[in-house]
């Protein structure tokens, strides 16, 4: 579960991220800015997000109003007055500061049956990212392959211009489909159905300038690859 964390006391944050480690299963990001959180939220669009309500340059409800729908928020506040502020903007919980371990568990219980009963969307393969200062949506058809660039990455798509987006290789691989797309080299992800030919050293795709590269700590994924067109040409 990816969870972000937004609180502008660092103690505040330790707790939590204590006891995210101690819940299992979290993959958490923190921050006292309420802006840096923010675009980290718009750019990851995280399953969860922990919200502090008064902070110095902020008010957290206001914040929830801003976020993507796909994300649930639970509110971590001393005040209690805000409890019916929170539940106004459709939070999924309210945990009173001082929290305690069993009232947190409670909390991350409760948003999994959540998440679990959200409506699922067919039409789910896009992705919404963060380009400059505006989101962009890319639809996963129109992508040809990716190719990572220190804290970025570089989209390159099917008769569009290529989208850059700060976001890691890594979290741009969760957010993928594994049917639609491999990644077979650190910094390059390929659409699977745009393949024309490969080898253990190289992928041609249909339409692309060059060869992408196969690095060697993923031959156990080319051989999947290998595997996955042999049976397609069998049954074909």
């Amino acid at each position: 579960m990816k969870c972000v964390a937004i609180d502008d006391e660092p103690i505040a944050l330790s707790i939590i991220q204590e006891y995210c480690k101690r819940y299992g299963g979290i993959e958490l990001q923190s921050f006292t800015s309420p802006v840096a959180g923010m675009e980290c939220v718009n750019a990851t669009r995280p399953d969860v997000v922990f919200l502090d309500i008064e902070m110095n340059s902020h008010n957290g409800v206001e914040l929830a109003r801003q976020m993507p729908e796909e994300c649930s928020v639970i509110f971590t506040t001393a005040y209690a007055h805000y409890a019916l502020d929170g539940f106004n903007v459709d939070a999924v919980d309210f945990l009173h500061k001082p929290i305690f371990y069993p009232r947190f568990e409670r909390a991350m219980e409760k948003v999994k049956r959540y998440i679990d009963n959200m409506p699922r969307n067919d039409n789910d393969d896009v992705l919404t990212l963060k380009v400059e200062h505006k989101n962009v949506v890319v639809k996963f058809s129109e992508i040809l392959y990716i190719e990572a660039m220190d804290n970025y990455v570089k989209i390159f798509r099917k008769g569009l211009p290529m989208v850059v987006s700060q976001i890691t290789m890594k979290e741009m691989e969760s957010r993928l489909s594994p049917d639609r797309f491999v990644r077979l080299h650190r910094s390059y992800i390929v659409s699977i159905a745009d393949i024309e030919k490969f080898s253990n050293r190289q992928i041609y795709l249909r339409n692309a300038p060059r060869p992408i590269p196969v690095g060697r700590k993923y031959i156990d994924l080319y051989k999947d690859l290998n595997n996955c067109f042999i049976l397609k040409n069998n049954n074909d």
